[in-house]
């Protein structure tokens, strides 16, 4: 069933779609840390970071968190009706795990809340991305699993 601004309560409490993976190299985390100035070598230092707990540079947790409206788009540009959209706030967010360099990163969307406002709506959308280990040898074996959660 589509989603539309006239069914969007149909569709509480289900899953909405998932985002296309989005891989995460060493230059998205490098851009990152110089607009932030986090500059903690288990970002950026990939020689040191190879004896470090994670065995290679990670992302910075904000980085990963300012990537859900991408791939959140992704699983949005699929309904039609939707003219617009607003971040308007998270209410509470984990980083589960760490996203390492190489690592591919996606994103389950569904509704857990709609209010009607005038001639529109604010939703209530969580959020679960979840990222596939491609450094690792057969990552297909290994199911994806969960980075970050948000409300």
């Amino acid at each position: 069933m589509a989603l539309t601004l006239a069914n969007l309560k149909d569709h509480l409490h289900k899953e909405i779609g998932v985002s296309d993976w989005l891989a995460i190299d060493q230059d998205r985390i490098d851009r990152f840390a110089a607009c932030t100035g986090d500059f903690q070598w288990i970002h950026v230092d990939a020689e040191r970071a190879k004896d470090g707990p994670y065995g290679a540079t990670v992302a910075h947790g904000f980085l990963t968190l300012s990537l859900i409206p991408i791939l959140a788009k992704f699983v949005w540009a699929e309904h039609s009706g939707i003219k617009a959209s607003f971040n308007y706030g998270l209410n509470r967010v984990r980083f589960a795990a760490p996203v390492r360099c190489g690592d591919r990163i996606r994103d389950r969307v569904g509704l857990v809340a709609v209010e009607d406002r005038g001639d529109g709506r604010q939703l209530g959308p969580w959020t679960t991305p979840s990222r596939s280990k491609a450094r690792r040898s057969r990552p297909w074996l290994r199911p994806a699993s969960p980075w970050c959660r948000a409300e």
